[in-house]
């Protein structure tokens, strides 16, 4: 799941931001790691470029337009911009994603939305969570050098001219935000809706007060590591992460919200309800923590709604359900039976070992391939029962329902795609016909005709795109012009139908793949049991 982080700097050695990229740092202090002779250690892999810099260092050509044009000569003007684009540690081995292509997609994002802007683009292969999370850092002069077009986040004048700052708004962040979901879906990676946030609100604060706990607590279990004994606590928690633990596990038994918070008193946390918003009250705190800080699970709807499902789940059982294991004996029996019982993604084709054997493989494949195919066939059959299937009419009519399921979301994406394209060249010509605003004015002041052809030859540019606009607009019948923030918001919001219809068409792709596996399974064992049967009859007779 792809992310996006911005950070502004108002550093002004624009080296230090180079200096970052291509040299270790310490994840907490981010100070540079020095190595035995004090010298700064490289990053093993990485690929750096620079936009719009001449062949120049970043710096010097950073630090050349600030003094041509005047900009960013105080200590409290930011001096530049940081954007880390993060991709998902899946896309690597599921959808073919390398440094190189990352670096590619970060260059191609810089060049569309940060045009005119001095940059830094570097891509790194890990993160410091060491999670194989490629991410690519885009570093940009807070100055622009060229004026540019008029782009969608813009809301001033000044914000395409020469000379002029680049700004971050939260509407601008928004945008950046959906043009990063969009380049996923583009590129076929895996992504998550950014615009609503996610569900566990944890802040940077929290994210690095957890690191260094957890680095801590590493540290202090070392030794006994090391002497053989297991640690009786790995894995560190923080108390807002322990709240969340606690509130679940009383969202997993309660129906009713006093049983709620009778079950949170118990573990000494108090629930309060103000206004419509729950708030919760732990030990150590003098001031409660709403359920906003916490995550959308723990807001008043959310908690309400696991209530009443609890509550009609239990008025729907029709007996009692046994009671978990009680003793550790039994909870390891559990652990191994879950281990043991097969997956529905573990299933794989069979291997037709006449054919490979044909093909020249030797007897120790055959053996693997035995082997291999008697666990495909039990995980097989077992999934076979598992869907309630009797027949393998029933698996075939299976496959094709779900199969056309597939089809009609892939047909509701691409006809989404097709509106959401159409919205965008919609914005694009409001947004090039709102340019051209001033040369229009201009063109109404002019009293003569000898002047207003004058002046329409002196700004014959802006006229053109304003025509091709204007001819856009009566093409599609469009007599009215959208409010640009209202035009973004629906964008935005497509952007995000589309992201959540991609992800089921990728669950749908998933489980026609699962079917159709497990039906050529089945065929397969079908076609070699028919000789067996034949024979048997034979030998009847």
């Amino acid at each position: 799941m792809a992310t996006l982080k911005h950070i502004n700097s108002k550093n002004a050695d624009y080296g230090a931001a180079e200096q970052y990229l291509l040299f270790e740092h310490d994840e907490f202090t981010m100070k540079p790691v020095l190595d035995e002779t004090g010298r700064l250690i490289p990053r093993e892999d990485y690929r750096l470029s620079t936009l719009n810099c001449d062949g120049e260092d970043f710096a010097v050509a950073c630090m050349r337009a600030n003094l041509r044009y005047q900009k960013n000569q105080r200590r409290e003007d930011v001096k530049s911009h940081h954007y880390i684009i993060s991709f998902d540690p899946r896309d690597g081995p599921d959808n073919g994603l390398t440094v190189d292509r990352a670096q590619a997609l970060g260059e191609q994002f810089c060049k569309e939305h940060f045009p005119g802007h001095q940059a830094l683009v570097c891509t790194h292969p890990d993160g410091h969570n060491h999670s194989g999370n490629i991410h690519v850092h885009i570093v940009i002069n807070s100055l622009r050098i060229e004026e540019v077009p008029f782009l969608p986040y813009m809301d001033r004048p000044a914000d395409t001219k020469v000379g002029c700052k680049h700004r971050c708004t939260d509407a601008a962040l928004r945008y950046f935000k959906s043009e990063v979901m969009e380049m996923c879906h583009r590129e076929g990676l895996y992504q998550i809706d950014l615009l609503n946030g996610s569900k566990n609100r944890v802040t940077d604060r929290e994210y690095w007060a957890q690191k260094k706990g957890q680095a801590a607590l590493d540290k202090q279990n070392a030794p006994m590591i090391a002497g053989g004994i297991t640690p009786r606590q790995t894995k560190f928690e923080t108390n807002k992460e322990k709240l969340r633990q606690t509130l679940r596990k009383a969202l997993a038994t309660a129906a009713s919200f006093d049983e709620f918070s009778s079950l949170l008193l118990q573990e000494g946390v108090t629930v309060k309800e103000s206004r419509g918003r729950l708030s919760y009250l732990t030990p150590d705190r003098t001031k409660p923590i709403t359920a906003r800080k916490l995550g959308d699970d723990f807001d008043r709807a959310a908690v309400f709604a696991v209530l009443e499902q609890n509550a009609a789940r239990a008025a729907e059982a029709p007996a009692r359900s046994p009671d978990p294991p009680r003793t550790i004996k039994d909870r390891l029996q559990v652990a191994r039976a879950e281990i043991a019982a097969p997956k529905q993604d573990g299933v794989q084709r069979l291997v037709d070992i006449e054919q490979k054997m044909a093909e020249g493989k030797g007897r120790g494949y055959e053996r693997w391939a035995k082997i291999h195919n008697l666990k495909q066939a039990a995980k097989t059959l077992s999934v076979y029962q598992q869907y309630g299937f009797t027949s393998p009419e029933q698996l075939e009519a299976a496959v094709d329902t779900a199969y056309q399921k597939m089809r009609q979301t892939s047909g509701e994406l691409k006809a989404l795609e097709t509106k959401l394209q159409g919205k965008k060249e919609l914005q694009q010509q409001v947004l090039a016909y709102a340019k051209t605003k001033p040369a229009r004015d201009g063109l109404k002041a002019q009293k003569s005709p000898k002047a207003r052809e004058a002046y329409r030859q002196a700004h014959e540019s802006d006229f053109i795109i304003a025509d091709a606009a204007a001819r856009y607009f009566r093409e599609h019948g469009i007599t009215k012009l959208p409010a640009r923030k209202a035009l973004q918001a629906e964008i935005e919001g497509l952007i995000v139908q589309k992201d959540g219809l991609y992800q089921d068409y990728r669950e749908q792709k998933e489980r026609v793949r699962h079917l159709q596996t497990v039906k050529s399974n089945i065929d397969q064992i079908l076609r070699r049991e028919e000789p067996r049967r034949r024979k048997e009859q034979s030998h009847e007779r």
